[in-house]
């Protein structure tokens, strides 16, 4: 019998070292598709101390100032002070980009390879998912979560909290029922960087009432526990605290681990690469069957080989929420949604420079216009061929 249960989501601020890196990364994939749209990119960022460290592979006929990239993108994070961890101006900046391997080229270019279509740019698998117990249809923790660190930027970034620094990090433990309904917040932390001179009460307090409170307020009761900077004190933050890399806050960027996750990072990589590109096809796939009504909750999973347009196997999975039988709805996902590298990109409008603004908070459950992949155009669709 089903008990009632604790699920937690994390997620992180711009100032964080690894999300540092995923910008950098998405800052140089979209100044090449701005100038080439057809540019393959594959690029990861490394920062310690005062340094960064740019490399992967780039075939493009854009030019592209990495320095000048990776300078502007700790700039604009707030990183102006050494103190805080890394400054921008004074940083040192290594590249190592080589063009991309011929071998994959003619996998993923059409007509060059051993299949006259433009095959997955890597093996692997990919998930998406969706859920109806939030209006983004995404789990409350990570979505709670997501909502803290945005909060923090922006009290940072307006001076409404003046003492703030631009790493940290936000968790939301949420207690569920026993059918899965969320009930209420059980732990709520937030670890901030900070200037040295503020004492430790007065961040408790302000953090507490300028961003727990507004953002969770609705799940909070009398037995929530709230921690902020649970060691005493965050003064030492960003690369100079922390290493920082590319693509190693991967649940943070999908559903806070409700969900399984293939093993692939997003940031960095055209959409040529499917795992970032079947992944965003997975969630509006997923979405649009939650928003239809055909199920409550849907996870479904793709696998590719390298240099092969259709996917090897489809998985669809909706924890017994759904109203229609799971093979309908794979029937329907087949029907309705082509799963081929090319067709995704197109269907999506994949070769457009919007994948910076993705990094951060979630590549899911945003509400923009350029994150074609959260559109729910299909659901009616779904829901009028599956009877409902």
């Amino acid at each position: 019998m089903a008990e009632r249960h604790i699920i937690t989501s994390e997620s992180v601020t711009e100032g964080h070292p690894d999300k540092m890196c995923d910008q950098i990364a998405d800052a140089i994939l979209d100044d090449a598709m701005s100038q080439d749209p057809n540019s393959r990119v594959a690029i990861e960022a490394a920062t310690k101390n005062g340094g960064v460290m740019v490399f992967g592979e780039m075939t493009t006929n854009a030019w592209v100032d990495v320095p000048k990239i990776t300078r502007g993108v700790i700039k604009k994070i707030g990183y102006t002070d050494s103190h805080y961890g890394i400054e921008w101006e004074t940083c040192s900046v290594w590249t190592q980009i080589t063009e991309q391997s011929p071998d994959i080229d003619q996998g993923v270019s059409s007509g060059k390879g051993l299949h006259k279509e433009q095959g997955a740019g890597d093996q692997g698998m990919m998930y998406g998912f969706a859920c109806s117990e939030t209006p983004e249809l995404m789990p409350l923790p990570v979505m709670l979560s997501h909502k803290l660190t945005m909060r923090l930027a922006e009290a940072r970034k307006n001076g409404e909290i003046t003492w703030l620094r631009p790493d940290g990090k936000a968790q939301v433990s949420i207690e569920y029922d026993e059918v899965g309904k969320p009930l209420r917040a059980d732990t709520v932390l937030i670890s901030t960087q900070h200037d040295a001179d503020v004492s430790f009460s007065e961040i408790t307090k302000e953090v507490t009432e300028k961003v727990i409170k507004p953002i969770c307020g609705k799940w909070i009761d009398d037995k929530t526990i709230i921690h902020v900077n649970p060691t005493g004190a965050f003064v030492r933050g960003g690369p100079y605290a922390d290493s920082g890399l590319t693509g190693r806050k991967i649940i943070v960027d999908t559903y806070g681990g409700i969900g399984r996750h293939g093993g692939g990072s997003f940031s960095g990589k055209d959409p040529s690469k499917v795992d970032r590109s079947a992944t965003y096809m997975a969630r509006y796939i997923a979405k649009n069957i939650v928003n239809a009504g055909l199920a409550e909750k849907c996870e479904i999973q793709f696998a590719y080989a390298i240099g092969i347009a259709d996917p090897v196997s489809i998985h669809l999975e909706c924890f017994g929420t759904n109203r229609v039988p799971v093979k309908k709805i794979t029937e329907l996902v087949r029907k309705h949604f082509s799963l081929k590298p090319a067709d995704i990109i197109k269907a999506l409008d994949l070769k457009r420079p919007i994948y910076q603004k993705t990094t951060n908070y979630g590549h899911f459950g945003r509400h923009d216009p350029d994150f074609t992949w959260e559109k729910t155009d299909k659901a009616a669709i779904l829901r009028k061929e599956a009877g409902l």
